[in-house]
C-alpha cells in the first residue's frame, strides 16, 4: 500500500511538471503579441496619426479594422467623417498600375492632398498621382525639375549671395556678378569654418578623412551670416572594429570623434558672425564650447539681432543671450543655475511681441516663464506644484500658449498629461478634462487639435477638438482589442507604493500571461530603464502590450519609476544626480511589495533586463543587489560611465569626474556577481561604444565569474532584422532556462 501511494504521488508530481513545461503553443502565443504581428493586425487604432490638409479645409486619417485600412476625411465645414474616396474603385485603378490585383483594404498611400474640388494628389509606390474622384482616372504627375541643391552651398534668403567653404574658410559669392569674397582667413585642416561636428561621422581607417559638411546660417534679411569654426586639432577618437563584411577577411577599423566624461581632448566649437556688406567678422564674447555644450544661434527679425543659447560644462548653468551685432552688445535674458543639473531647458522666441517664453525648474517644478526683451523683466506665467512636459502650440497674435502638463490635478496619475491654455496674464484653462493621458497634435493655424487619450488599461479614443475651448467636435477612431480579449488578454495592472524616502508615492505596472493561473507561482522580471532623462511608467494604451510577449512564457513583467526619473518635481529627479548606482533601490522595494501583495508572485525568482542605460541598470542590479536579482540580460550597456559619451554621464553623474564614477561602475564591482548574466552588444555601436562591455567581460573573467557574452558584429545600438529576432529569442530563453529552470525551445515560427 505504501508503494502504491508513493507511485501515485510521483505520478501526480510528474504530471504537474509536464503540465508546466513550455510548448510550441506557448512560444507561438508569445510571438502573436510581438508588435509586428499585433499592431493594426489583431489590435487596431492604439494610436491614430492625423494629417492636416494644407488648404486648411480639414484632415485625413486611416481607420484600421480586421478588413484592413479605410482612409477617412473630416471637413471643418460640418465636422462630418466620411471615406476619403471609394476604396473599391481606387483599388481597381491602382491594380492596373501595379499590374497585380489590390484589395481595397490594403491600399498604401502617403502625402495625400486636395488639389482642387473633386481631385486628390497622393504618392503610391514612390510615384505621385492625381485622382479624379468622379471618374477614378489616375494621372501620373510629371516630375518637376527641381533646382539642384548643392549641400555644400547655402543661398541667402534674398537670392543675391551663395555661401560656401574653400580651403577650410568661409566664402560668399554674388549671384549677379560671380564675384567671390573670402570672409574668414585663419581656417586650416582640423580648424574649419562653416562645418559642423557630426555625432555619427564614421571614418574608415586610422588616417581617414572626416565626412565633409557645410553649414552657414543666414539672417532673414541676408545682411549677416553665422557659421561655426570647428576645432578637431586636439580631439581624440573612439574606435570600433567591423568584423561583419562578408568580402573582407580582415576587420575594418572605424573611428569617430567623441569625448568621454572629463576629457579636455574634445572637438571644440566657436560661433562666428560676418557682416555681408563689410565682409568683416564681428566679434562677440560668446564662448567656445565642446561638442556637447556649443552655442546655438537663432536670428531675430530685426537685422543683426540674434539669440544665443548655451550651457556651461557640467550642465549647472544655462544662458540665453540677446546679441546685437550692430553695436556689438550682449545682454543676458535668461540665466538658469542649479546645484544639480539642468537637462530640460527649452525656449521659444515670440518675435512680434519681443518676448521669449521658456520652461524652468527654478521653483522646484517645471513651469512656464516669459521674459521681455526690451525691459529684461521676467514674468512667471504658470503657478503650482506640477510639471509642464512641453509646449504644444503658441499663438503670438492671440497671446496664448498651449502646454501639456502632468500632476496638476491631484486626483490623476502624475504621469498622465493634460492640455492647458495660458494667456500672457497667467490665466490658465484646462482643455482636456478626461482622467487619462492626452497626446495632442495641432493644426497649423492652431484652431484645432487632435487628441489621442487613454490610459494603459483604458483603450484609446482619438477625437478632434476645438482649440479655443477643448470641445470635442468629432470622434475619429477608437481602439479595438476584442481579438486580444478573446485570447484571455488583460490590460497591465497598475500599482503604487511609497518610495525609499518614506514619503513619495511611486508608480508601476505589471503584465501577466493570458493563461494566468492565480494558484501558480510566477517569477517576476524587471524591465528597467532608470533614465534619468525619461520615465518608464506606461502612460497610454499604445504601451499596453509592450511586455506581453515575455509574460506569455510564464512570467510576471514589471515596470516602475523610482525616485530619480524625470517628469515630476526637481526634488524627485535630483535623487539620481551623482547617485545613479542607487536608482534601483525603489525597484527592489517594488518587487518586495508585489511579492507580499500577490501570492502568485515569487519574489525569490527575480530577473531583470534593459537596453542602453537600462543595460547599465541590469549589470548594476546583478552586482549591487545579488541577493534579489538572480538572472539578468544587459544589452548595449554603458557599464562604466568613464567610457561613455561625455554629455550623458556629465549631466547625471556630474562633472568633473570624481570617485562616484568608480563607485558605480559595473566593471569595478564585477567580483560581486552571483547569478546568471548575459552581456549583449552590437559590434559597431557608435552610440554606446562596446568597449565597456568587453572590459566588464574581462573583469568577470579575472574574478572567475560564470557569465555569457553575445556580440552582434554587424549591429549598432539598436538591433535590426535577423539580429533583433535572434536577440529576442536569446533573451526569452535565457529567462526560461535560468529563471524558470525549464528547457527552452529554440526553433519556433516568428509569424
Amino acid at each position: 500500500m505504501k508503494n502504491y501511494y508513493y507511485a501515485v504521488v510521483m505520478l501526480l508530481l510528474t504530471t504537474q511538471i509536464q503540465a508546466q513545461k513550455l510548448t510550441q503553443e506557448d512560444y507561438q502565443r508569445a510571438v502573436s503579441f510581438m508588435p509586428e504581428n499585433l499592431n493594426n493586425k489583431t489590435v487596431f487604432n492604439l494610436y491614430t496619426q492625423v494629417y492636416w490638409f494644407k488648404d486648411k479645409s480639414g484632415l485625413w486619417f486611416v481607420d484600421y479594422d480586421k478588413n484592413g485600412k479605410t482612409y477617412k476625411t473630416l471637413s471643418f465645414k460640418n465636422n462630418k467623417i466620411k471615406p476619403l474616396f471609394d476604396h473599391d474603385k481606387l483599388a481597381q485603378s491602382l491594380s492596373k498600375i501595379a499590374e497585380n490585383e489590390l484589395e481595397s483594404g490594403q491600399i498604401s498611400l502617403s502625402n495625400i492632398e486636395r488639389t482642387k474640388e473633386g481631385y486628390l494628389k497622393f504618392d503610391f509606390e514612390s510615384k505621385t498621382y492625381t485622382l479624379d474622384l468622379k471618374t477614378y482616372q489616375l494621372q501620373l504627375k510629371k516630375e518637376e525639375k527641381k533646382e539642384e541643391r548643392n549641400e555644400f552651398e547655402s543661398k541667402s534668403p534674398d537670392g543675391n549671395w551663395i555661401a560656401y567653404s574653400k580651403d577650410y574658410n568661409l566664402y560668399i559669392k554674388s549671384t549677379t556678378t560671380g564675384q567671390e569674397y573670402q570672409l574668414s582667413h585663419d581656417g586650416k585642416k582640423d580648424y574649419e569654418y562653416a562645418t559642423y561636428y557630426g555625432w555619427y561621422d564614421i571614418m574608415e581607417g586610422e588616417n581617414a578623412e572626416r565626412p565633409k559638411h557645410f553649414r552657414a546660417n543666414w539672417s532673414k534679411d541676408s545682411k549677416w551670416i553665422a557659421a561655426d569654426v570647428v576645432d578637431f586639432r586636439n580631439a581624440e577618437k573612439m574606435y570600433l572594429l567591423d568584423h561583419s563584411i562578408d568580402s573582407l577577411y580582415k576587420s575594418k577599423l572605424l573611428s569617430y570623434y567623441r569625448g568621454s566624461p572629463g576629457d579636455t581632448t574634445m572637438v571644440h566649437v566657436r560661433p562666428t558672425f560676418f557682416n555681408v556688406e563689410s565682409k568683416k567678422e564681428v566679434k562677440t564674447h560668446l564662448p567656445k564650447g565642446t561638442h556637447i555644450n556649443s552655442v546655438t544661434v537663432e536670428w531675430m527679425e530685426r537685422s543683426g539681432l540674434l539669440l544665443a543659447e548655451y550651457s556651461e560644462r557640467g550642465f549647472q548653468k544655462e544662458f540665453l543671450k540677446l546679441v546685437d551685432l550692430n553695436n556689438e552688445t550682449e545682454q543676458t535674458l535668461i540665466e538658469e543655475t542649479s546645484e544639480t543639473n539642468i537637462d530640460n531647458f527649452w525656449y521659444r522666441k515670440l518675435d512680434k511681441k519681443q518676448k521669449v517664453i521658456f520652461l524652468s525648474e527654478r521653483s522646484g517644478w517645471r513651469q512656464l516663464y516669459m521674459v521681455d526683451m526690451k525691459t529684461k523683466a521676467t514674468t512667471r506665467l504658470t503657478q503650482g506644484n506640477y510639471y509642464i512636459n512641453s509646449v504644444a502650440h503658441t499663438s503670438e497674435d492671440k497671446e496664448e500658449i498651449y502646454f501639456l502638463a502632468s500632476g496638476k490635478d491631484l486626483n490623476m496619475n502624475p504621469y498622465h498629461q493634460q492640455l492647458y491654455k495660458v494667456d500672457f496674464k497667467g490665466n490658465t484653462t484646462l482643455l482636456t478634462p478626461e482622467n487619462a493621458h492626452h497626446s495632442v497634435s495641432f493644426s497649423e493655424d492652431g484652431n484645432y487639435f487632435v487628441d489621442n487619450y487613454s490610459t494603459v488599461d483604458k483603450p484609446t479614443k482619438t477625437v478632434l477638438r476645438l482649440a479655443k475651448t477643448g470641445k470635442i467636435l468629432a470622434e475619429l477612431t477608437s481602439a479595438d482589442v476584442s481579438d486580444a480579449l478573446g485570447k484571455g488578454w488583460q490590460a497591465p495592472e497598475t500599482f503604487q507604493l511609497i518610495a525609499k524616502d518614506g514619503k513619495t508615492t511611486i508608480y508601476g505596472a505589471i503584465w501577466k500571461p493570458t493563461n494566468f493561473d492565480p494558484t501558480k507561482s510566477y517569477p517576476i522580471i524587471d524591465h528597467t530603464y532608470t533614465g534619468p532623462h525619461t520615465q518608464m511608467f506606461p502612460k497610454s494604451f499604445d504601451r499596453a502590450f509592450m511586455n506581453q510577449s515575455l509574460a506569455e512564457l510564464g512570467f510576471i513583467v514589471m515596470m516602475v519609476d523610482g525616485l530619480g526619473t524625470s517628469g515630476r518635481s526637481k526634488e524627485f529627479h535630483n535623487h539620481s544626480y551623482k547617485n545613479m548606482g542607487n536608482n534601483l533601490e525603489d525597484h527592489v522595494l517594488a518587487i518586495t511589495y508585489l511579492g507580499k501583495k500577490y501570492p502568485w508572485i515569487d519574489s525569490e525568482r527575480v530577473g531583470i533586463f534593459g537596453h542602453s542605460a537600462g543595460g547599465f541598470d541590469t549589470g548594476r542590479a546583478m552586482l549591487a543587489f545579488p541577493e534579489v536579482y538572480k538572472v539578468g540580460v544587459a544589452s548595449s550597456a554603458d557599464h562604466d560611465f568613464r567610457m561613455e559619451k561625455a554629455w550623458w554621464p556629465e549631466m547625471y553623474q556630474g562633472w568633473p569626474v570624481d570617485s562616484t564614477y568608480h563607485k558605480v561602475s559595473n566593471i569595478t564591482n564585477a567580483k560581486n556577481l552571483k547569478g546568471k548574466l548575459l552581456l549583449v552588444h552590437g559590434g559597431i555601436d557608435e552610440n554606446v561604444n562596446p568597449s565597456a562591455t568587453f572590459k566588464l567581460a574581462e573583469a568577470l573573467v579575472n574574478a572567475d565569474k560564470d557569465f555569457d557574452l553575445l556580440i552582434f558584429p554587424s549591429q549598432r545600438h539598436g538591433y535590426q532584422g535577423k539580429a533583433n529576432k535572434y536577440f529576442t529569442k536569446k533573451r526569452w530563453n535565457y529567462f526560461v532556462e535560468h529563471l524558470k529552470g525549464e528547457t527552452p525551445i529554440w526553433d519556433f515560427k516568428w509569424e
